[in-house]
């Protein structure tokens, strides 16, 4: 126990909030990229669609772990 929490808390709690912070990073980070290279709008679009079907498999994962437990 580190802190009165087991190792299962904090692995989830991270997972779940790191993971979601990460994703936030990133949507920034491309928003960079997209506006240094002067991608234009379809550059731009491809690169978020990039992004964003990452971003759905995990919300697609959190929300079948949600449906499968017990």
């Amino acid at each position: 126990m580190i802190f009165g929490f087991t190792e299962e808390q904090i692995a989830d709690f991270f997972l779940t909030y790191g993971v979601g912070a990460f994703i936030l990073l990133m949507l920034f980070i491309i928003g960079q990229l997209a506006w240094q290279s002067k991608a234009g709008k379809f550059g731009t679009m491809i690169m978020f669609i990039g992004l964003g079907l990452g971003i759905l498999g995990f919300v697609a994962k959190m929300v079948l772990q949600a449906l499968l437990q017990p």
